[in-house]
């Protein structure tokens, strides 16, 4: 028979859950482990709310477990550090995205990309090394090996930190990684949401100039006067897109929902890079020739390693790079995830689990 959540382990914790694919989300009790020799545990001050959380809500990705306790962009203050931790101490502060495990010795771990190691353990809904599923940040605290914890410098506020563990980890990475990090440089942002505003922010941190690519011209003014991005196109006006042909450097491709990538290989520099962070559910039809006569290329990108990732966090700290936050308590999260389901967001929310996640006996 398998041991209930809230006696799987030592510590009783308290988070909400969703129980099944409604995803609607509950007060839950479960427990987490002691704090083992390399292990950091952290109170949750804020856990920001990714997109992911709610495909993985309503098991829209045919691999959730349920109970499930959402939440992989997590912040906090350090409270007890096992005894062969020596990256942190008792009163830092602290962060932990969207890994918290994997195998240490595949060559993805070896060169700090654990974010494709094949043994990778995501924060929650999947089994840790011992056997027990792993529940995230919408909790009052975690316990994590001190590998997957990042260190949150002063400079950057709390609440605006959650959400670079993944939203901006996902775009930072791809721009360093694929070159596209060069002062003078031509970038293409397609989608302003939650990454794509954040994408511009980076880029323009690093000194590039910046196109975003919508579908609504309403998020013209918002996507200049607001985030500083140079120029704004209609990708479905199509003198707009003519006008900016072989134009950019490279294009970072936020976009989830099925679009044509067609047009915005046409809109780069021969050699240029399409980078797709986005991932649709279907098949994106893809001619070669346009490709081929401009030796362009097209690559995905997926989070970061934590290497990466603590450099994405200092980066943002030393250049002023801050997501653009709607703090909410705890009790609004069914009502956030409806709104987040149709966008209305600008442009993440980040719940303040310090001051509002309150047991329910």
């Amino acid at each position: 028979m398998a041991v209930q959540p809230e006696i799987e382990h030592p510590r009783k914790a308290y988070g909400w859950a969703a129980r099944d694919t409604s995803g609607v989300l509950s007060p839950f009790w479960f427990s987490r482990r002691k704090t083992g020799e390399k292990d950091v545990t952290f109170k949750v001050l804020y856990c920001g709310v990714c997109h992911s959380d709610l495909h993985k809500l309503k098991n829209e990705w045919s691999d959730s477990i349920y109970p499930l306790v959402p939440g992989r962009e997590i912040v906090g203050e350090v409270t007890e550090v096992g005894s062969k931790v020596d990256k942190f101490k008792v009163g830092d502060k602290v962060a932990a995205g969207c890994l918290v495990g994997s195998c240490h010795s595949c060559q993805n771990c070896v060169n700090n990309l654990e974010n494709y190691c094949q043994q990778v353990i995501p924060t929650y809904g999947a089994k840790y090394v011992d056997g027990t599923i792993t529940y995230g940040g919408f909790s009052d605290f975690m316990v994590a090996d001190e590998h997957f914890v990042v260190n949150i410098p002063s400079a950057l506020p709390l609440d605006a930190a959650a959400p670079l563990l993944c939203a901006g980890i996902t775009v930072y990475g791809p721009l360093r990684y694929f070159g596209l990090d060069k002062p003078g440089m031509h970038l293409g942002v397609v989608g302003l949401g939650g990454l794509g505003h954040l994408a511009v922010k980076f880029a323009k941190a690093l000194g590039l100039k910046v196109t975003v690519i919508s579908t609504s011209p309403k998020k013209k003014n918002e996507a200049i006067q607001h985030l500083g991005a140079d120029f704004f196109v209609v990708s479905r006006d199509q003198d707009q897109m003519q006008a900016a042909m072989c134009t950019l450097d490279g294009i970072i491709d936020t976009v989830s929902a099925v679009h044509p990538l067609m047009p915005l290989i046409d809109l780069l520099k021969s050699h240029g890079k399409l980078v797709a962070v986005g991932a649709p559910e279907k098949p994106l039809e893809l001619l070669l020739p346009p490709l081929i006569l401009g030796r362009k290329s097209i690559a995905g990108s997926y989070i970061g390693g934590i290497k990466e990732t603590q450099e994405m966090i200092n980066f943002a700290a030393e250049h002023n790079v801050r997501p653009e936050i709607e703090v909410i308590p705890m009790d609004y999260v069914n009502t956030a995830m409806e709104r987040l389901q149709k966008a209305d967001v600008k442009y993440r929310f980040v719940i303040d689990i310090g001051n509002t996640l309150k047991p329910h006996y």
